[in-house]
């Protein structure tokens, strides 16, 4: 097969557009034909992107997590899809993703695509979509009429945690650059603040959740704005003992995870008009280094997608 791969850590030279050996299909796999990969820039950084789970070299390795493909076939053990369902989902960190014409794809990570998308919109969420529920609900627990202050309401992540709020009636408070403080109240944000002009802790106040894809300054100036016992969640870095309790409150670093029944959540929302995939460009496969190459250099709205047959 055709595959993007990485002969050696560090950043966008390291990708070349090549043949590669089909990839192994384990027990609980499904071997799936992919369509489109959305891409993540700091994928490069990651030791998993490089490593076994078990901590040994994998190289040369496979980047592009999400996936949005066809059945091709499944493990013997596994019944849960059949060859030609359309599906999407995360394909496991610590093994090859799906910047390639095939990956393996434990199927309890992957879930069918929206009906109402395509597979390039829909290989734009798995990740993403899947960061903003869990940190939202798993982490967090927020219910309806709770509040929560988004960074970054126009990235990746946050343009999807936007969206997920509001459709269960939380209160968003959300941060972006002047350029983009317009598309993220169109997604459903209550307040905007412009990052450069305004100081956030300055205006919200009492908020129940923050959700951190920014770290360093922002995420210090970001306790302030919590009410007694809200809590942080973080998605860039862990946190450090004892910071949350000298606030009076709580604090949560995670790596999200694959899973089914949180996909199919969230295909219900797109399928009925509630979130919408948010793209910034999208590149061949042949042209992954490029991609990666643009996504270091830009904070465009939305993601980045690999297609991989145009479908």
């Amino acid at each position: 097969m055709k595959a993007i791969r990485l002969h050696d850590r560090g950043g966008p030279e390291q990708l070349f557009f090549e043949d590669a050996p089909a990839p192994e299909v384990r027990a609980g796999d499904v071997l799936v034909r992919v369509c489109a990969t959305g891409i993540t820039p700091t994928e490069l950084t990651w030791d998993e992107t490089y490593q076994h789970a078990d901590g040994t070299p994998r190289i040369p390795s496979i980047p592009g997590h999400e996936v949005s493909g066809v059945v091709e076939r499944v493990a013997p053990d596994n019944d849960d899809f059949r060859p030609g369902d359309e599906v999407y989902g995360l394909a496991d960190f610590p093994r090859d993703g799906a910047a390639a014409e095939f990956v393996a794809v434990p199927a309890v990570n992957l879930a069918r695509k929206p009906q109402s998308i395509t597979h390039t919109q829909a290989a734009s969420l798995p990740l993403s979509a899947l960061t903003a529920w869990q940190a939202l609900f798993e982490h967090a627990g927020l219910v309806a009429g709770q509040s929560v202050l988004i960074h970054g309401g126009a990235g990746g992540v946050g343009s999807l945690a936007v969206q997920i709020a509001h459709s269960r009636d939380l209160r968003v408070v959300a941060t972006a650059s002047a350029r983009d403080v317009a598309l993220v109240q169109r997604l459903g944000a209550d307040e905007v603040m412009d990052y450069h002009a305004e100081r956030f802790e300055e205006k919200a106040r009492d908020i129940d959740m923050v959700l951190d894809s920014v770290g360093g300054e922002t995420r210090e100036r970001s306790w302030r704005v919590l009410r007694k016992r809200g809590v942080l969640v973080s998605i860039v870095s862990p946190i450090p003992p004892g910071v949350a309790e000298q606030h009076g409150a709580r604090a949560v670093f995670f790596i999200v995870n694959g899973n089914r029944g949180q996909l199919d959540e969230i295909s219900t929302l797109v399928d009925e008009g509630k979130l919408k995939p948010i793209i910034a460009e999208v590149y061949p496969l042949a042209r992954a280094r490029e991609a990666f190459e643009y996504a270091a250099a830009r904070h465009a709205p939305g993601k980045i997608i690999l297609d991989v047959t145009g479908r």
